[in-house]
């Protein structure tokens, strides 16, 4: 299958790469390190420490070995090395101050999951040459170090499920490159939006902001600025992945990244380059949802599940044509669903649960698909699939109109009721004043001889 042929063709190429260092460099290292260096498949043997590199290497690949100890400092010795990658091992040391220095010629450092802790080098060069810098899934603490700026060629930058501490890092803006921003599952805090900071995100496709500590509104300028997004639903003749095919390796920057959709982890193994994601959710975000949302033509998931969002659902999300996943769940959302929602082809997950919203449901196309999880705890709701009926399938709009109607009738009985009176005292008062009215008696005889005939 393609999973099989991904990792296939990672082996083909760890083992290519050092095989190439050899022939290049003249100093090679012992072949019997290629397999516990190069395959990725075996995770059966015991654990060890990572072996000393040579200074002349250009790629090191050791991911998926059982690892264990420290990053060896003699790594900063490796002046040439470009790849650096140690992903899913077990390694519990710090990172090496001179990861940073490094920088210049480094162009992918990978060390995911595993159990690092200590802090992110602070030195990162002038001349950063990083296309790709993961260290999600660790222990990393302190902050995202500015010299971060520096890698003008950064493409991804996942520190996802750490303890780093920081407010967002809007300097990161002035990244052309940037497309993958992930800070997941940390302590972030405070507003995104500001007015004082002017930046772009230009490039930005992918960002993850779920599980922290930022508040505030949620930031329309922000969304303004994602030009390559709003353009994005242009049809491409051909599709475009995410990816970096460089030195005889391909990087793939979808591998490894997930989101969470019905409310666990669906990792993707390739992303197309006009597709958006973004995730805000377990967050203290405040304030209406901007229109300008629904201008983002490229989103495939949008998750703000979890904050304190108030005000309607904006009919602008009709928009989103290629929308697959929607999760507005857990907030404090009025009104009703718009029915501008029911032209989302493509929307196969809808949460819309833990709200205030009202009135019936829309029907048709993909909201025929759609359980009572989608909808449960919003009292106000009526219609499919819920079992609670809108009246004349028009919902609260109708009792509204009832109430009137009902009012309206009660008016005209007491208006009756009125004329009757007002007409009976006024006979009464002629009965009295007049005398016996013969013509009335003479009406009262001959109903009483027609009766008596039959």
């Amino acid at each position: 299958n393609d999973t099989d042929l991904i990792h296939l063709g990672l082996v083909l190429s760890r083992r290519l790469s050092f095989f190439l260092t050899n022939l290049t460099i003249g100093s090679s290292l012992p072949l019997e390190l290629l397999p516990r260096l190069s395959s990725p498949l075996n995770s059966n043997r015991p654990t060890r420490r990572i072996p000393t590199p040579p200074p002349s290497l250009l790629w090191y690949f050791a991911s998926r070995n059982k690892l264990v100890g420290d990053i060896p400092s003699s790594i900063c010795n490796s002046s040439s090395l470009k790849v650096l990658s140690l992903w899913n091992n077990s390694f519990n040391g710090t990172l090496p101050e001179c990861i940073g220095n490094l920088s210049s010629s480094l162009s992918h450092i990978d060390l995911w999951n595993n159990n690092f802790h200590g802090k992110i080098p602070e030195s990162f060069a002038k001349y950063c040459t990083l296309q790709s810098f993961r260290i999600n899934n660790n222990q990393i603490g302190g902050s995202l170090p500015r010299s971060l700026g520096n890698c003008k060629d950064l493409n991804l930058l996942d520190v996802g499920n750490n303890k780093l501490n920081d407010t967002f890092p809007n300097w990161l803006g002035n990244l052309d490159h940037l497309q993958v921003l992930v800070l997941r599952s940390n302590k972030f805090f405070g507003q995104m939006d500001s007015s004082d900071v002017t930046v772009s995100f230009s490039r930005l496709r992918i960002i993850d902001l779920s599980r922290n500590n930022f508040s505030g509104y949620l930031p329309t300028n922000f969304f303004k600025n994602l030009h390559s997004v709003r353009k994005g639903h242009e049809n491409k003749l051909e599709p475009e992945y995410m990816e970096d095919v460089s030195d005889y390796i391909a990087f793939n920057y979808a591998y490894g990244l997930s989101f969470t959709v019905k409310g666990s982890k669906t990792e993707f193994q390739s992303l197309l380059t006009k597709w958006m994601v973004i995730d805000f959710s377990d967050n203290q975000f405040f304030g209406e949802l901007p229109k300008t949302l629904g201008e983002l033509h490229s989103l495939i998931i949008v998750n703000l599940s979890h904050n304190c969002l108030t005000g309607p659902i904006p009919s602008s999300l009709g928009d989103l044509s290629e929308l697959e996943s929607l999760d507005l769940s857990s907030n404090k959302f009025q009104g009703r669903i718009p029915t501008e929602l029911t032209n989302l082809g493509f929307l196969e997950v809808l949460n819309l649960s833990q709200n205030n919203l009202e009135g019936p449901i829309p029907q048709g196309k993909q909201f025929d698909t759609f359980t009572n999880d989608s909808y449960k705890e919003n009292l106000g709701l009526c219609g499919l699939p819920l079992s609670k009926r809108c009246d004349n399938d028009r919902g609260t709009l109708v009792k509204f109109d009832r109430d009137d109607d009902e009012l309206n009738w009660k008016f005209s009985i007491l208006m009756g009721y009125g004329c009757g009176l007002v007409l009976g005292l006024s006979m009464g008062y002629i009965v009295f004043t007049t005398g016996k009215p013969w013509w009335l008696i003479r009406i009262v005889e001959r109903v009483q001889q027609r009766f008596t005939k039959r």
